[in-house]
């Protein structure tokens, strides 16, 4: 296996769902940007780091959509890991819950 691939299955956190639902890149091994666009519907990415290995790849103008829906998992997690966000901020839109390894 190469040094840069991992076993951990990548999430797609969409606000209209409940459940985490899992995604895999299309080559096997990483996330390209035009493939996040299409997945996440959306034209800018943000990658928000939660620890030292996980990423949430998130719809950077969420926001800015009409209407925005809060992505309540995708906003606990991050303040799970970020305590410091806590009441700071939310995500909105869909969220990818990735290593950082899968995302180039």
């Amino acid at each position: 296996m190469p040094a840069t691939a991992t076993t951990y299955q990548p999430q797609l956190l969409d606000p209209a769902s409940a459940d985490p639902q899992p995604v895999s890149p299309e080559n096997g091994r990483s996330f390209k940007l035009a493939e996040l666009y299409r997945l996440l519907d959306c034209q800018t990415v943000e990658v928000v780091r939660l620890s030292k290995d996980l990423i949430l790849i998130t719809d950077e103008e969420g926001k800015f959509r009409n209407p925005a829906y809060l992505n309540l998992l995708a906003t606990y997690l991050w303040y799970q890991y970020q305590p410091a966000a806590r009441g700071q901020d939310s995500i909105v839109g869909r969220a990818l819950l990735c290593h950082d390894k899968q995302f180039k």
